[in-house]
């Protein structure tokens, strides 16, 4: 029980870091900056971030919320993005514990992470993440199989297929395009870790919830008919959704029929 305790705590502590990481990704990937050099900086005056500045969560509490130098607000993504890693890599460990399936977990969560928190920002879904993710996704399968490299062959395929279906008949349909080659290849991704299984629940769980909030916001007043929605941030809750409780959502849909 005290070493479960441990390894929780150190896994959260671990994503608490890597998270830091991660927003590095997120700002720097859409922007086509190296996310090694230079080091961070401040946008607004771009005086160089001090590492007392740059401990995760505690340095943002610390300083307020605002640059030390210019006073300039710092988003709050950067504490949500650190707490939302560390409670992914705590999650992972209470879901696979120390077994090969953890690192392929925690390099899933990290992937849809930075394309939820990019996405949402900027609208799209850098190739340079789903690429690289889908034959990444496909080689673990290979060292552990989770679910298995058919499935995982079988998952991306259908992944895309699915997506470039819906996005042809919408055209046919509208004359317009419904969602982009992002899409297509971050749920091809989705099923490169996770196989067919995870596609088809992802895809369930991030049309539903994506509706929810569509109808919700035009409900609100602040979403018009012609907004477009950042249906990959839709795709990682199901995805991360998937990976943590699909056995138990399976069981449920089955119980439904």
């Amino acid at each position: 029980m005290a070493d479960s305790l441990f390894f929780l705590l150190a896994s959260g502590l671990i994503g608490l870091i890597v998270g830091s990481y991660l927003n590095v990704l997120i700002h720097r990937i859409p922007r086509d900056k190296s996310t090694v050099l230079p080091r961070s900086s401040c946008p607004y005056c771009h005086g160089p971030i001090r590492a007392i500045d740059n401990l995760p969560v505690l340095s943002y509490l610390l300083l307020g919320g605002r640059c030390r130098n210019c006073r300039a607000p710092i988003s709050w993504r950067y504490p949500l993005i650190e707490l939302l890693t560390a409670t992914l890599f705590a999650l992972s460990f209470w879901r696979f514990g120390l077994r090969p399936e953890l690192p392929h977990a925690i390099l899933f969560s990290c992937l849809m992470v930075v394309l939820a928190a990019i996405d949402v920002e900027h609208l799209l879904l850098p190739d340079r993440l789903t690429l690289v993710g889908i034959p990444l996704g496909l080689a673990l399968q290979l060292w552990h199989p989770m679910p298995g490299i058919l499935d995982a062959l079988l998952g991306t395929l259908i992944g895309a297929g699915i997506l470039i279906l819906v996005i042809n008949y919408w055209y046919w349909l509208r004359g317009e395009e419904g969602m982009g080659i992002g899409d297509v290849n971050m749920l091809a991704l989705i099923g490169a870790f996770l196989g067919w299984q995870g596609v088809l629940t992802s895809l369930v769980l991030a049309t539903s919830s994506g509706a929810i909030v569509g109808l919700g916001l035009m409900a609100g007043g602040r979403l018009g008919l012609q907004s477009r929605l950042p249906f990959g941030f839709f795709l990682a809750l199901g995805g991360l959704l998937s990976l943590f409780f699909g056995d138990v959502l399976t069981d449920f849909y089955r119980g439904l029929l």
